[in-house]
């Protein structure tokens, strides 16, 4: 696993759990908001965490926390991460898995064998749009194939989508909720402008941006199982 940093604690990432939070290095997309650059960029990669590392962490932590949520970059591109899985369950932790949805054979992998607890998943923007956002082109049926495959999965799972203007617009959300029709959870969350990002040039150009009160206006209207 190539691991670009560890979060050994926190509230937020994982619903409902103390969790700790590998961060993953490498991603197939390239959105120009994303706020970790550091793990998108390989010009930007520090030298990796050892997983023995890792692990050797999460053995003190045996008890005292609850779970393990794996992010990215894109941690389903990672060659080591079933093994990786694997060894974190043993341990017994819940594993909570973020990811763009642009792997689903890795996805269902993960499945099968019972790796995971929670996905969480990104919706990037309408299916049209997803080449010109992130740079890969022809993920949109790959995309729309790991949606369904979390749709139809037994597992604790959320959606979630970053706006971000002028790449997502209110009036490209009936087309996304559209893909996740039947969904348990989606939930909205509001792109914060930073110096740390992929394309700062992008939003310098464009600045506006959706205020706190448009985010919840439009979490109460679109959103699915709160914010």
């Amino acid at each position: 696993m190539k691991i670009g940093g560890l979060l050994k604690f926190s509230l937020i990432d994982y619903p409902g759990k103390m969790a700790a939070v590998i961060f993953t290095q490498g991603c197939n997309f390239h959105c120009p908001y994303c706020h970790n650059p550091e793990l998108v960029d390989p010009q930007r990669f520090c030298a990796p965490i050892a997983d023995d590392k890792v692990f050797d962490f999460l053995k003190k932590r045996i008890g005292q926390i609850e779970g393990l949520v794996v992010t990215g970059g894109e941690p389903t591109l990672q060659k080591d991460l079933i093994e990786f899985l694997k060894k974190v369950k043993q341990m017994g932790y819940c594993v909570k898995l973020d990811t763009n949805g642009s792997n689903p054979d890795a996805l269902k992998e993960v499945l099968r064998l019972n790796l995971v607890d929670y996905i969480a998943m990104d919706i990037k923007a309408p299916l049209e749009k997803y080449s010109q956002l992130t740079a890969l082109r022809n993920c949109d049926k790959r995309v729309k194939e790991s949606i369904q495959i979390i749709l139809d999965s037994e597992l604790a799972y959320e959606f979630r989508t970053t706006l971000a203007a002028p790449i997502v617009s209110a009036e490209d959300l009936p087309k996304m909720v559209s893909l996740i029709e039947g969904a348990k959870k989606y939930r909205l969350q509001r792109f914060i402008p930073r110096d740390n990002i992929l394309n700062k040039g992008l939003f310098e150009e464009s600045p506006e941006n959706f205020s706190e009160e448009e985010v919840a206006s439009l979490q109460s209207m679109w959103g699915v199982g709160g914010s």
